[in-house]
């Protein structure tokens, strides 16, 4: 048998190396058309719809991208206005403690001076009285001197309460008179 296959195979023509042949031809256009139909019919409407669905989200995607930097854009101008609501009402703050402090540093010198004021006051009456106590020793000391002197110049007791008390009266007025004119 393979002596006859090869005999057959030598008594055919030679055709062109190059060229395929006929059948060959034929069954390959075949499987081809049957490869496109396929593909067309059930392989390009999955790359079709998978093509799709990419674009829809790649659109989808760049109008998140697009509604979040809008939205980042507005939280941004939200923050700057929030921020520089914040300096102001610091500001505001800070203006009105110093003016609390001011004021209370005022308030805390009219105090010392009314203080300072009632001290001198109080001491100025302190010294008032203590002054007039002298003054009443010093003239009780001073009335009984006179007493003793003018008892021992005038030869006789001044032992009368009444007598004693107008003579010192009467003494201390002179005494008075002749020392206001030498003040003035």
């Amino acid at each position: 048998m393979l002596k006859s296959v090869l005999i057959l195979a030598a008594e055919e023509e030679p055709l062109n190396p190059v060229l395929p042949h006929p059948v060959e031809i034929i069954l390959g256009a075949v499987a081809f058309l049957l490869l496109l139909f396929v593909i067309s019919k059930f392989v390009t409407p999955r790359f079709e719809k998978l093509y799709e669905e990419r674009t829809a989200k790649i659109e989808g995607g760049i109008e998140k991208a697009e509604a979040a930097q809008v939205e980042a854009e507005a939280a941004l101008q939200q923050y700057k206005a929030q921020l520089a609501e914040a300096r102001a009402e610091s500001a505001r703050i800070r203006d009105d403690a110093r003016a609390e402090a001011e004021q209370i540093k005022e308030e805390l010198r009219a105090q010392a001076q009314e203080e300072s004021a009632r001290i001198v006051a109080q001491g100025q009456a302190q010294l008032e009285a203590q002054r007039a106590q002298i003054v009443a020793e010093l003239r009780a000391e001073l009335g009984r001197n006179a007493v003793e002197l003018a008892s021992r110049i005038v030869g006789e007791s001044l032992e009368d309460e009444t007598r004693r008390r107008g003579t010192v009266d009467r003494f201390l007025t002179e005494l008075d008179s002749v020392s206001a004119p030498a003040k003035s």
